[in-house]
């Protein structure tokens, strides 16, 4: 690995300004999504109160995106497909 003498970097007025105005859209792009999302868990919120604990469950599994498989209740699938 080959060493170098390090590289002075230096500020400009331009680059304080194209940071202010992106970290100013950035805040306004939070605020906005913030409301959006206030509104939203105000919705989920009353939706988990009223409903009863497998539809709450059902909602997580949809949000995190878990598809459970039914397990089928018949012996061969407990042993195997193993024939005698």
């Amino acid at each position: 690995m080959l060493r170098r003498k390090p590289t002075r970097l230096e500020l400009k007025l331009d680059d304080i300004e194209e940071f202010d105005g992106a970290r100013k859209e950035l805040e306004s792009r939070r605020k906005r999504e913030e409301v959006d999302m206030v509104g939203a868990s105000d919705a989920e919120c009353a939706l988990g109160l009223s409903t009863d604990h497998k539809s709450r469950e059902q909602m997580i599994h949809d949000r995190i995106g878990y598809k459970p498989q039914p397990k089928p209740n018949n012996r061969s699938s407990q042993f195997g497909n193993f024939e005698f």
